[in-house]
């Protein structure tokens, strides 16, 4: 059997460094391993469009946004085919099969979906495609006979209801599809990156992120006014770094060579949080050595999206050729579903 990578993103926004850490390194990581037959990278336009259906442009307009965040974290189309999930025709009517192995209260009891439909505040007022939302992303990664599926903690959920549609459909109909398998940050905090603001996660709705493509003042604003230990009031305070937004980021995000070149006084973080927990240590200066941090690894990001900002028809040349390929694959995956269906009158 293929080894064959799917992961994706809605396109409501630019991309941000919970993006980042959670599922952008990791599947550049994977890139450049090599260990695999294919990889898909897409944007989820259609179910973006579920909850932003009155609003078509912020879609559209955030399409090439993320395509631009792909490409400037260092995704390359000679190795990953990105594609725009709108443009492969066999996913809706395969959802349509897959909408007949699922009882509506197994999509409300998903715990990632009633965690978005509170968050969202949808009320009794639900769109029949947001709640679809599973079913829709099992025809994303049976489409193309995903084996492993790079994850943020918070999707998990999805992947368990993906995996019972396909025993379900194999059941019934005989061994069709493949079964895929989740794969989540080994770094548990890269997992779930909390707001800047403190809150329990980054979110482009919630106005807490550290976009990728933000500039370095910018940047620096964020950074200076995050959310720390409420505690820490004076400098010789003991404070507090599990609870603490600014040293969850340096958990995440910083390695001994920054400490070498920014923070030379200290080792490590180890040495750092000690310190700051026995108290001495204040917020503004642990703040600055975050944005150093944060710089280092966005100054090359904002480097890339630059040229191909200056250059933006080779990155629609790409989304075209990638979402062609993924349409073939795609095809070939709906004609062996239909067989097995006994719905392939004409073949």
């Amino acid at each position: 059997m293929k080894k064959i990578i799917l992961t994706g993103d809605r396109p409501t926004g630019n991309l941000h460094l919970g993006h980042y850490v959670g599922s952008l390194k990791n599947r550049v990581e994977l890139q450049n391993k090599g260990d695999y037959d294919e990889m898909y990278v897409f944007i989820a336009d259609t179910q973006a469009l579920t909850d932003n259906f009155n609003n078509p442009k912020k879609v559209r307009d955030s399409v090439i946004e993320v395509a631009l965040d792909y490409l400037s974290v260092g995704l390359d189309p000679s190795k990953v085919t990105i594609f725009i999930q709108s443009m492969i025709s066999a996913l809706p009517e395969l959802t349509m099969y897959y909408m007949n192995l699922v009882t509506l209260s197994r999509l409300e009891r998903n715990p990632t979906v009633k965690s978005e439909v509170k968050q969202k505040d949808f009320g009794s007022s639900i769109p029949v495609g947001f709640l679809n939302y599973p079913i829709s992303q099992t025809a994303d990664i049976t489409a193309f006979d995903a084996t492993i599926v790079p994850v943020g903690e918070d999707q998990l959920p999805m992947l368990e209801q993906a995996r019972e549609i396909v025993r379900s459909f194999n059941n019934i109909y005989g061994d069709t599809l493949v079964e895929p398998k989740a794969v989540i940050p080994d770094n548990e905090v890269c997992r779930r990156l909390p707001g800047t603001d403190g809150k329990a996660k980054m979110s482009k709705s919630l106005g807490n992120c550290i976009y990728l493509k933000d500039d370095s003042e910018t940047v620096k604003k964020k950074v200076m006014s995050m959310y720390t230990d409420p505690n820490h009031i004076r400098v010789e305070d003991p404070g507090d770094t599990k609870n603490n937004a600014v040293f969850i980021y340096l958990e995440a995000l910083c390695n001994d060579e920054h400490f070498k070149k920014y923070l030379p006084e200290y080792k490590n973080l180890d040495e750092l949080k000690d310190h700051y927990e026995k108290g001495g240590l204040g917020d503004v200066k642990v703040k600055r050595f975050l944005y150093d941090v944060i710089e280092d690894i966005l100054e090359p990001i904002r480097s890339k999206r630059k040229y191909y900002e200056d250059n933006i028809d080779l990155v629609y040349d790409m989304l075209k050729e990638g979402s062609k390929k993924a349409n073939r694959h795609a095809e070939e995956t709906l004609k062996r579903v239909k067989k097995a269906m006994l719905i392939d009158y004409f073949d």
